[in-house]
């Protein structure tokens, strides 16, 4: 993979060309932006990969529902086979599959039971989810870089790691690094939440320091709260699988990630089965997974929220195999000042 990178590195000029004329073009109000009749609150990243995109906007839609707001979630469904505007759920029940509409909304939908849709283009959808829900706040879910429709509030979430581990894969733009934009990008948010995960808090570099001055920084981190059975919905304490012998199953963005965790709630993490970002997921794999599971004689297979949301479709096929997810929370180190700074900027634009 590296080596691909660097053979594609004479692109980056080209890529780098056409984000920054985009980005001027929309500075000088050459391409414009549309408003829609909500509260519109962006929640994105610089880089791909894990940065904690879903969990912020499931960390920032369940607070605005607790205070009062009529919120819904628009996302643009990546990894869906499906394409145009779709409504995921009207509150209560969803009312589509993870394949049509993708594995983040999804989830979404679960864990905060409000309206939500699928659109590429923002615009049309924000249009139709309101008139559909009557929402009066929307939130965006990855939209940093999608400036055609305005927005009250611009959130970018980083991953603390990313921005003090610089490497010529990391800090470089795509196609040979990670970045989708630069780091000067930035000026672009309102706030900057860094989110250090399961790891201890850093000092930002200095040489990254310039790129959040003058912004509102808040700290985030996240928090294992209990393992769950992803069929029958039963919550366990974490303590009950210490030292368990599990088949270990992924596919995110970011598995070290997880497999961290999993080693830091006690979970064997020896035996484990790792697939590519938003794995969508076959009888293939099923069968591939079941294998697996009798081959190293696992007690249970234990994955992420996100890849059980998939699997849960095959209980007929894993009607012999326990699974369960890590159930995980993003909390702010200071939640007080992070609500305080939303209800704040929310009222400015009303």
């Amino acid at each position: 993979m590296k080596f691909l990178k660097i053979l594609l590195a004479p692109f980056v000029l080209l890529y780098s060309l056409i984000i920054s004329l985009r980005n001027l073009f929309f500075d000088n109000s050459i391409f414009k932006y549309e408003k829609v009749n909500a509260k519109v609150i962006s929640v994105g990243n610089i880089n791909v990969g894990g940065s904690g995109k879903t969990p912020l906007v499931i960390y920032v839609t369940n607070l605005l529902k607790n205070l009062g707001y009529k919120v819904g979630v628009l996302s643009r469904g990546y990894g869906r086979r499906s394409s145009g505007y779709k409504l995921v759920s009207k509150g209560e029940e969803i009312l589509t599959s993870v394949e049509e509409c993708g594995d983040e909304i999804y989830h979404t939908s679960l864990e905060c039971k409000v309206p939500a849709a699928v659109s590429e283009n923002r615009v049309k959808g924000a249009k139709r989810l309101i008139e559909e829900t009557n929402i009066d706040t929307i939130v965006l879910d990855d939209a940093f870089q999608h400036r055609w429709i305005g927005r009250d509030i611009n959130l970018v979430i980083i991953d603390q790691s990313f921005v003090n581990n610089k490497s010529f894969f990391s800090h470089n733009l795509l196609p040979s690094g990670d970045l989708r934009e630069g780091f000067d990008s930035l000026k672009r948010a309102d706030a900057i939440i860094l989110n250090r995960k399961f790891l201890y808090k850093e000092e930002i570099k200095s040489e990254m320091k310039k790129y959040f001055e003058g912004k509102q920084i808040f700290e985030s981190y996240y928090k294992a709260i209990s393992f769950v059975d992803a069929m029958r919905k039963i919550e366990y304490n974490l303590d009950d699988f210490k030292g368990q012998e599990s088949l270990v199953v992924s596919g995110i963005a970011n598995p070290q990630s997880f497999l961290n965790v999993l080693g830091k709630v006690h979970v064997n993490t020896q035996n484990k089965l790792i697939f590519r970002d938003h794995k969508n997921y076959t009888l293939k794999e099923v069968q591939q997974i079941r294998k697996q599971f009798y081959t190293t004689n696992s007690h249970s297979v234990v994955t992420t929220e996100k890849d059980a949301v998939k699997l849960s479709r095959f209980k007929r096929e894993f009607d012999d195999v326990d699974i369960f997810y890590l159930k995980i929370n993003l909390c702010m180190d200071d939640e007080e000042s992070f609500k305080q700074y939303l209800i704040n900027k929310l009222n400015k634009a009303s």
